[in-house]
């Protein structure tokens, strides 16, 4: 297939997704939140509730993050920290993992991320978001910790969730995937590092 045959069949794939994803806003807009209670979680000055993790903002977005143990959810951290200020323009936001606040701060500061972190330490709250595994983890060696993004609303004294969604590879979360699906004949041994400084270990 030629070069401008087949940009026209992607653009004709690409308006279909677009049409796609204007129906899903709809559905969105049309969602019954789900009431949640106020979680207690570790913040890195201490206890901090949910509630307080809003700030002067109406919204929040909470990235469930699996931890330091997994280069993906660095990845996608990498790139909101790219983005946070325009995210913290609309909502207020913050990433959550079940690394003691400890770890966090010093993975943190290593790679220059600016946004907000709480623990999920001593708190059922990624159980209850639907953000950790049951009987039949995904992945053992992490704790069955799965990763995404809830996003809530605090009106009063009240807490609603508004919708969340997994993060898997190639997802819409990060454009890292998506720029690499523009390059044919894609490396399928390809995998997120935390360094590309050196050569993977084998």
């Amino acid at each position: 297939m030629s070069y401008a045959d087949t940009m026209a069949a992607l653009n004709a794939k690409r308006a279909e997704i677009t049409a796609i994803q204007a129906q899903m806003r709809e559905l969105q807009a049309a969602v019954e939140p789900q009431e949640v209670r106020d979680y207690v979680l570790a913040g890195w000055n201490g206890p901090v509730r949910l509630s307080e993790l809003f700030g002067q903002k109406r919204d929040l977005i909470v990235i469930h993050n699996m931890g330091v143990g997994c280069p993906s959810c660095t990845m996608w951290a990498d790139g909101f920290n790219g983005v946070y200020d325009h995210l913290a323009s609309r909502a207020a936001f913050v990433v959550a993992s079940p690394n003691p606040v400890s770890t966090q701060k010093q993975f943190a500061a290593g790679r220059g991320w600016r946004f907000p972190m709480v623990s999920y330490e001593g708190s059922t709250f990624a159980e209850d978001m639907g953000y950790r595994a049951g009987g039949d983890p995904l992945d053992v060696k992490l704790g069955g910790w799965n990763a995404g993004v809830s996003t809530f609303r605090r009106e009063r004294d009240r807490i609603w969730r508004l919708s969340d969604t997994v993060f898997d590879d190639g997802d819409d979360f990060c454009v890292v995937a998506h720029l690499f699906d523009l390059i044919p004949g894609a490396d399928p041994t390809w995998r997120p590092r935390y360094s590309y400084d050196q050569e993977p270990a084998q």
